[in-house]
C-alpha cells in the first residue's frame, strides 16, 4: 500500500507536519484522523450489512 515510503520519507513527513502544525497539535491531529477511520470503515461495514440483506431478499 505505502510502495515506495521508507523510513527517511516517513521521517521527512513527521519533520514537515511538526514544523507546520506544532509539537501539541500533533497528538490531537492523530487522534481526529483515527476517529475518522474508525468511523469510515463502521460505515463501510453498515453498508455491506444493508447489501448483503438485500441480495438475500432478491
Amino acid at each position: 500500500m505505502l510502495g515506495g515510503i521508507g523510513l527517511p520519507e516517513l521521517l521527512l513527513i513527521f519533520g514537515v507536519l511538526l514544523l507546520l502544525f506544532g509539537a501539541k497539535k500533533l497528538p490531537e491531529l492523530a487522534r481526529g484522523m483515527g476517529k475518522g477511520i474508525n468511523e469510515f470503515k463502521s460505515g463501510l461495514k453498515d453498508v455491506t450489512s444493508v447489501d448483503d440483506q438485500t441480495q438475500k431478499k432478491d
